[in-house]
């Protein structure tokens, strides 16, 4: 596998609004429960944690979607190819 074609995968097929979403749920939830104290009271908020809490479920969605996607192509033949329709 190459970086060049995780990264293909990564920004094709809907991927990155998939993941974007999934961020934005996980993300919210984990924020409430690492920060709610700081969010709703009088603590400091630490910005680097909040966007750093949206950025890895946002990898992880990402990660899990190509992995798949490397999968289905290898298993298919196509793994050295940004192309993944078939030769005639």
């Amino acid at each position: 596998m190459t970086l060049r074609l995780a990264c293909h995968y990564a920004l094709s097929d809907g991927v990155p609004r998939r993941s974007f979403f999934a961020a934005l749920v996980v993300g919210t939830v984990l924020n409430f429960i690492n920060q709610g104290d700081a969010l709703f009271g009088g603590a400091p908020v630490n910005w680097f944690k909040i966007i750093l809490t949206y950025c890895v479920p946002y990898a992880v969605s990402t990660y899990g979607a190509v992995s798949v996607q490397i999968r289905q192509a290898a298993s298919a033949g196509t793994v050295g190819s940004i192309d993944p329709r078939p030769r005639q």
